[in-house]
C-alpha cells in the first residue's frame, strides 16, 4: 500500500499547493468607435444602448430622454445607474427602444445602460450588481389559460 497520511497537513503535502478559486476578471470591450454597446430587457421591452464619453446626454429613439419619458418616475428609473457609479456628466447614451409599454421600456433601457456601463469600466461592476441593475427582471405577463377569462379570473358563478 501506498504512503499513509496521519495528519492534515500530510494531505495538505501531497496535493501541493491549496487552490483558492481567483474572482474572474472583467475586461474593457469597446467597438471602433470606442463605444460600449449592450442589450437590456424588461417585460416586452428591449433596448440597445450605446455608451460613450461625452457631456451626460441621453437620447431614446432620437429624442431627449425628458421628451420621450414624459413622467418624472422614469427618468429617474433611466438615470439610476449613473447616479449610483457617481457617472451622470461622464458618459453620452443613445438608446434604441421597441416593444412593450413606457414603464417596460424604461426598465429595459437602465438595464442596457448598467451592461454597457460595466463593458466600458469593469471597476463598476461591483456597484451596480450590489444595486440589483445589472439582473435581468424575469417577470412577464401570464398567459391568458382557456374556460378563464383572463389568465386566472374564472367567470362569475351562479346556481341557477
Amino acid at each position: 500500500m501506498a504512503e499513509e497520511t496521519k495528519t492534515l497537513e500530510d494531505l495538505g503535502e501531497l496535493t501541493g499547493e491549496t487552490a483558492t478559486p481567483e474572482a474572474p476578471v472583467y475586461e474593457q470591450k469597446l467597438d471602433a468607435q470606442g463605444r460600449a454597446y449592450a442589450t437590456g430587457k424588461r417585460k416586452e421591452s428591449v433596448a440597445r444602448v450605446w455608451v460613450k464619453p461625452g457631456a451626460g446626454r441621453i437620447q431614446v429613439n432620437g429624442k431627449e430622454h425628458e421628451k420621450y419619458f414624459a413622467r418624472p418616475v422614469l427618468q429617474m428609473i433611466l438615470k439610476q445607474p449613473l447616479v449610483t457609479s457617481n457617472r451622470e456628466s461622464q458618459f453620452d447614451i443613445i438608446c434604441t427602444v421597441s416593444g412593450g409599454g413606457l414603464s417596460g421600456q424604461a426598465g429595459a433601457v437602465r438595464h442596457g445602460i448598467s451592461l454597457a456601463l460595466t463593458r466600458y469600466e469593469p471597476e463598476l461592476r461591483s456597484i451596480l450588481k450590489k444595486e440589483g441593475f445589472l439582473t435581468r427582471d424575469a417577470r412577464t405577463v401570464e398567459r391568458k389559460k382557456y374556460g378563464r377569462a383572463k389568465a386566472r379570473r374564472s367567470f362569475q358563478f351562479s346556481k341557477r
